[in-house]
């Protein structure tokens, strides 16, 4: 079944829109490290042990909470913010060793 120039014109106005979803979403996580680095430097002036396990729960279980509220797998937000959390501690590990 062929496409109708309308259908395609829709779906290439959608994924224009996601891509600007996408843009938002790199820019967030850019800023997030950034923040982490800000933090990382906080602790590495302190003395601060990188690893704050209680801070890790309360982030999974806000980004949990949010999905349920929002009609977004709880699971699918747990294993997104164990690659974001896993990414974060690496470089907060760079900035304290550095």
């Amino acid at each position: 079944m062929k496409a109708t120039a309308q259908a395609t014109a829709g779906i290439d106005e959608l994924r224009a829109k996601l891509d600007r979803i996408d843009e938002r979403l790199l820019e967030d996580l850019r800023a997030r490290i950034g923040v982490c680095v800000e933090i990382a430097l906080v602790k590495k002036d302190q003395g601060i042990p990188m690893m704050q396990p209680h801070r890790i729960g309360l982030v999974q279980e806000r980004a949990a909470a949010y999905g349920s509220a929002h009609g977004i797998d709880r699971d699918f937000l747990r294993a997104l913010y164990d690659l974001v959390i896993e990414e974060t501690c690496r470089v907060e590990d760079l900035v304290i060793s550095s």
